[in-house]
């Protein structure tokens, strides 16, 4: 599963999450850095990510839109880099069976 940081997580947190969930990306890294979250979404949908952000817009979008792509909201606060790369690890085994593309779930909140 890939997912997709939106700007509000470090673009650092990738390197740490690469082998557990491989071809992940953050949207600075892609040149996506500023964008309306819709064209976020259009290129998460697009090339099969799921979008990891701490922004409830992006669940509004899911509400709205349905799938794909899928929603990872993050009700954690700032952390820092290396606390967020072990969250999503350390919840691995969840977010791959929660988001799958055969789930109905479009939007699973961490705590």
């Amino acid at each position: 599963m890939k997912l997709l940081l939106d700007e509000n997580i470090f673009y650092r947190v990738v390197a740490l999450i690469a082998a557990a969930f491989p071809g992940s990306e953050q949207v600075r890294r892609l040149g996506l850095l500023g964008r309306q979250d819709r064209l976020i979404w259009d290129y998460a949908r697009q090339h099969d990510f799921v979008i990891v952000t701490h922004d409830d817009d992006f669940a509004e979008l899911s509400a709205l839109r349905g799938a794909p792509p899928k929603v990872l909201l993050l009700r954690t606060g700032n952390q820092p880099t290396a606390a967020l790369a072990a969250l999503l690890l350390r919840h691995q085994a969840t977010i791959e069976a929660e988001l799958a593309p055969a789930t109905e779930t479009y939007c699973l909140t961490l705590h």
